[in-house]
């Protein structure tokens, strides 16, 4: 048997010999206290699972990855697991009509966040444990047949630790030590959970009455480590709960169908969070242990309900393959910015889908590896790295396009059929397009073809004729797309004209909206309107595009960019501007120039962190290199006045202190960093609270001013699991070829290190300001990454292949080595090469923006 990689055909093969009546689970936690390390970890794991087979006397599998196994029974009789279980496998033969399987197994603690995750707080000796599977990791924590067609009822019941609590996706009561939980409706493997430990635990309660007079009550629980209760707001996470469920009972006409809603913040963890039903877990950074801005709340409050919509859309109804993961996830990030902004106090998320969510699609759908949202996978690493910025960010683009195209009460009409239809089961791309042609009467087949089964982003580039009066003559749309993928969409957009008003601020007079098919399309509605100062297509945001600017619109924003009164269409200048400087059509240092004078007017807090983030982004990648070391010292400058200049106390203030310390490099600038830690400076209304210290602490690092005497001294002064993890970076980050080697070793010759702190290392290895550091680990890199994805789990394997590309070392010669590599290891797994080709892609990008830039300066 081949192993963990299941793939396509055995998954459909599989499903259509078995179907599954239900499991029950049987944990025992007990080991996760006391002992010692040394050798894995390991945890009972007892498994009945009964189901039938469509034609008896066939032979199948189930899935387990575990140390060991005790025994193994089906239909009463028992069987030799040496014979029957290879290590993921276990070899089910002379299958019955009805059949009952038992596994009885020692399966692993996890320290990657795969499987059952086992955290220690180095505050208080604490143990925490949670576990994330998706795609296919609840195998490493009972026997079971991992994929998301054959849906079962779940039971399970837990043995803890004394004094611990344990959670699951039904509720849970204690008898005779041990927690039972309700069996689950029918639901996937992967979106099983037990949460478990001395965890924080805060309660609340939601109530519904609907028109038919039935109350729908639902108990609300929040949970964190002990460590972070001090810093739990649970008064807003329930806040925003209550107003998903108000929002999504509104509009979908299908009640919770789940019982409780439990939502874990826990340590460790790999994602954002994570759907399971009735018990959501969530990366415990969502817990603001200092000041933050409302962009992070918002953020937070768009994945609690992005979360939300799942259990609808993944939980109740769910894809049968990893094919059609745009069928929960699209849906979940298009709903959660559309209930956010229609529900909650964020009523600007649809900016911040603009300006943020979209820039990751335009990214990943340029790449050599993007794909069309139905994708093709293969197999289950595949699957792995379809998380991606085409499901996520494009698929919910691509649904706000539909949402235009085919009216907000059809879409909204068609999902509530679709619910209702397919309760509890699983669909495909037909089953959702079915029901969309019968609310909307649309062709969703040419739709279909057109947004979801191809891939590539088109450009849409207005182009104006004036009359001799001044006005539009005829104003027409042109499309393009790239050589690679040469679709030409049709796109609902609304098009905007801009001038200045009387008080000098630039905004809209007139708007049209207009389906733009093919290469050129003519929006007569505005054929005689005044000449405008600025002509923005996609006005609104409406569909999914790049846009570009006519000569005369481009000119304007390079004067006037800050005077646009509609915050929306600011966002959408500045995207626009941003994909123009990744494709090398505007220099970097123009980019750079115009956050440098425009984005302090920005009055939109999250549009200013991304501003922030590109600007850096530009110096680093795109800028010539001749020319960095004078665009850091403006944009340092640039950022130190603006941080000056920042009303006290407000989270403007916040966001320019953050972005100079990521921008800081010459003697005086680290001087104030260093003397705002010790109090010696003041800037007034900036608190420099722990989380702010250890952000000031990076830079300081990286350029040789923090030792590790000063690294272990704040670490002191914040010895918790989030002190450690800032102190592992900035230890990395030293500017010393002796710690980037012990770095390097630590994450790629080693596995001791959890996924957290290697993700911390990482993040600390490769600082732009220490390029020559970075030169020796080139050939290292390619030398060691095939082995590594050999040896390590699957999230560890990705964060070092992505973590540790050398894109610093930005010359031909590095392109060079991507591409023999490639060359050479044609035979390396898929997923793999897929990585190094992206990274690769995003180098080859880079060097191209550098000479844009270097032509730019004569």
């Amino acid at each position: 048997m081949p192993g963990e990689n299941l793939s396509r055909d055995e998954a459909r093969e599989r499903a259509a010999l078995l179907s599954v009546d239900g499991y029950e689970v049987s944990l025992d936690l007990r080991s996760a206290v006391g002992g010692t390390d040394a050798g894995p970890r390991t945890f009972r794991s007892v498994t009945t699972i009964r189901f039938r087979c469509a034609e008896p006397g066939a032979t199948s599998f189930a899935d387990l990855i575990a140390p060991s196994v005790t025994a193994v029974s089906l239909n009463g009789k028992d069987l030799d697991p040496g014979a029957v279980f290879d290590g993921s496998r276990i070899l089910l033969e002379d299958l019955g009509d009805d059949n009952e399987l038992m596994v009885d197994a020692q399966c692993a603690y996890s320290r990657t966040g795969e499987g059952l995750h086992r955290f220690v707080d180095p505050e208080d000796g604490e143990v925490y444990l949670y576990t994330q599977y998706e795609p296919a990791d609840s195998r490493r924590v009972f026997a079971n047949f991992e994929q998301p067609d054959l849906k079962a009822p779940f039971r399970f019941e837990v043995r803890a630790p004394e004094g611990w609590v344990a959670w699951s996706n039904g509720v849970g009561e204690l008898h005779d030590g041990v927690w039972r939980f309700a069996e689950t409706k029918p639901i996937s493997t992967y979106i099983t959970a037990i949460v478990a430990g001395p965890y924080h635990y805060v309660t609340d309660h939601y109530s519904r009455t609907f028109d038919d007079g039935t109350t729908l009550e639902i108990p609300l629980g929040a949970l964190c480590r002990k460590g972070l209760a001090r810093h739990f707001d649970a008064d807003d996470v329930f806040l925003v709960t209550k107003q998903g469920l108000d929002f999504f009972h509104d509009h979908f006409d299908y009640p919770y169908p789940f019982g409780k809603y439990d939502q874990a913040f826990v340590p460790e963890y790999n994602l954002g969070a994570m759907e399971n039903p009735g018990c959501v877990t969530f990366r415990e950074e969502f817990i603001f242990r200092g000041k933050v801005t409302r962009a992070s709340y918002e953020r937070r409050a768009d994945v609690i309900l992005h979360e939300m919509a799942h259990m609808w859309f993944g939980d109740l109804v769910t894809m049968e393959w990893w094919d059609d993961l745009w069928l929960k996830e699209s849906f979940a990030d298009f709903m959660g910015t559309f209930s956010s902004a229609e529900a909650t106090r964020f009523s600007n998320a649809w900016i911040t889908f603009a300006n943020n969510r979209k820039s990751w699609a335009y990214r990943a759908d340029q790449l050599p590896s993007t794909h069309p949202i139905t994708a093709d996978i293969r197999d289950l690493e595949d699957a792995k790295l379809n998380f991606d910025g085409i499901t996520y960010a494009k698929g919910a683009s691509v649904l706000k396009q539909l949402v235009a195209y085919v009216g907000r009460d059809a879409f909204l009409e068609g999902a509530r059929r679709y619910f209702k239809r397919n309760a509890y089961g699983n669909t495909r791309l037909g089953d959702l397009l079915s029901v969309l042609e019968e609310t909307s009467g649309r062709d969703m087949a040419a739709w279909s073809r057109a947004w979801l089964q191809t891939a590539g982003v088109n450009s849409l580039t207005p182009q104006v004729l004036l009359g001799s009066e001044g006005q539009i003559d005829e104003l027409a749309i042109l499309q393009e797309a790239a050589e690679s993928h040469p679709e030409l969409r049709p796109h609902r957009v609304a098009v905007g004209l801009y001038r200045r008003s009387s008080e000098g601020a630039l905004e809209r007079y007139a708007r049209a909206e207009v389906d733009v098919d093919g290469p050129r399309t003519v929006v007569a509605e505005l054929a005689g309107a005044e000449a405008p100062e600025l002509v923005l297509v996609n006005d609104d945001d409406l569909t999914y595009c790049k846009i570009r600017f006519d000569e005369g619109s481009l000119a304007m924003l390079r004067e006037r960019l800050g005077e646009i009164s509609d915050p929306l269409a600011r966002a959408l200048c500045w995207s626009a501007l941003w994909n123009l400087t990744r494709d090398a059509l505007m220099p970097a240092r123009d980019f750079i120039d115009l956050v440098l004078r425009f984005a302090g007017r920005e009055s939109d807090i999250g549009v200013l962190q991304m501003l922030h983030a590109w600007a850096n982004s530009a110096l680093t990648h795109y800028a010539a290199p001749e020319w960095r070391d004078a665009g850091g010292r403006l944009l340092a400058e640039g950022a130190l006045r603006e941080l000056r200049g920042a009303e006290a106390s407000s989270q403007h203030q916040l966001t320019w202190a953050r972005f100079f310390a990521a921008v800081a490099s010459s003697e005086a600038e680290l001087g104030l960093l260093r003397d705002l830690l010790e109090g010696t400076a003041k800037i007034d209304g900036l608190e420099v609270d722990q989380e702010l210290r250890w952000a000031f602490l990076e830079p300081l690092a990286s350029h040789g001013v923090a030792d590790e005497g000063v690294l272990a001294a704040e670490l002191a002064r914040d010895d918790t699991a989030s002190g450690k993890r800032h102190q592992v970076r900035r230890l990395a980050a030293r500017p010393s070829a002796a710690v980037k080697a012990q770095a390097w070793a630590a994450v790629v010759e080693s596995d001791t290190l959890s996924n957290a702190l290697v993700e911390a290392t990482i993040a600390g290895f490769a600082q732009p300001s220490q390029r020559g550091l970075g030169a020796p680990y080139v050939a290292k890199y390619f030398e060691a990454i095939e082995r590594v994805w050999e040896e390590r789990s699957i999230q560890i394997a990705m964060d070092v292949v992505k973590g540790l590309f050398p894109s610093l070392q930005d010359s031909e010669a590095t392109l060079a080595a991507a591409d023999a590599w490639l060359s050479e290891h044609g035979a390396a797994a898929p997923a793999l090469r897929r990585l190094v080709l992206e990274a690769r892609d995003d180098l080859a990008r880079a060097l191209r923006g550098q000479a844009c830039d270097l032509a730019a300066a004569g």
